[in-house]
Formats: structure tokens, sequence, C-alpha cells
């Protein structure tokens, strides 16, 4: 179809001739609505971003002399932000003469492991950043969120209707 055709088709439709494929011979020109198809477009964009999950670091920090309680709330942290698929960055920093006992260190970096190996294995092991000892925890599987109605219908349970 001739270009001067295709315009006036377009027109009289009163709708945009947009160009498909330039480079083909002959160019290829559809004709639509152009800002329906370019609304549509992003709303199919924006979608898909919703449902892309961003992988997030979060972290957590210990010191060499911290209490076993204490580690295994911190631990609980971490198991959780590694169930809601975020990787975790483990830091110990050393103050002082505590530099001169890394060993302990390294010992509460593995005792913190050991504690979150159920949901997160080590990325990269206990080494040293400057004064720091940093270790990265990356989830095994994350568990996918579900809401109290979706677990019921699962388990065909039924709450308040009698």
């Amino acid at each position: 179809m001739l270009l001067e055709t295709a315009k006036q088709l377009a027109d009289k439709r009163k709708l945009d001739l947009v160009l498909i494929s330039p480079t083909a011979k002959p160019p290829v020109a559809k004709i639509m609505d152009y800002g329906k198809y370019r609304y549509e477009q992003q709303k199919r964009e924006k979608e898909a971003k919703k449902k892309q999950h961003i992988i997030q670091i979060k972290e957590v920090r210990l010191s060499t002399f911290i209490e076993k309680h204490d580690l295994e709330v911190k631990a609980k942290g971490a198991v959780k932000f590694l169930t809601e698929g975020d990787k975790v960055k483990v830091s110990l920093r050393f103050k002082g003469r505590e530099r001169g006992r890394t060993e302990k260190g390294f010992e509460v970096m593995e005792r913190f492991a050991a504690l979150t190996e159920e949901a997160g294995a080590p990325e990269k092991r206990a080494a040293f950043e400057g004064r720091s000892l940093i270790m990265i925890l990356a989830p095994t599987a994350v568990k996918e969120k579900t809401s109290k109605k979706e677990t019921d219908k699962q388990t065909g349970e039924v709450h308040g209707e009698e």
C-alpha cells in the first residue's frame, strides 16, 4: 500500500500509522491507537516489575565476646531475613586489644553459621576487611509468603462459619 493511501486510511479511522519495521523491504507499518498501545505496554512492564523480588543485603552486627542467648536472638533475626529471600551480611568488629584474639571472632562466626544453617549457607566465609570480620549468608530455600486464607484453603479448614 502506498504511504499516502495508508495515511488517509489512518486519518479516516482516527488512528495512528505506526512504523513497525523500517529496515524491511518494503517497510512495514500498522494502523493502531498508539497512545493505547503505549499505555498497555507500560502496564505490562509495571506488572512484571511488581512480580520480581529484589534481593537486599541485611546486616547483623556481632561482638567478639557475645553471650549465647544474644547470639541466638541475632541468629533468629538473620533466619527471618534469609527466609524472606534476602542475603545477610554478618560483621564482627574488633576493638582495641580484641585484635589479638581473632580466633575468638572466627569461633563466634562459626557458631552463628551453625545456628542459621537451616535457612542459609555461607556464600562468603568469614574473612577480614580492615578491622572487621565479614561473612555473607545466602538463603538456601525461599519460602513463599502465603496469607492465612490461602493456607486455610489448602488445608480445608473453615473458620467462623458454624
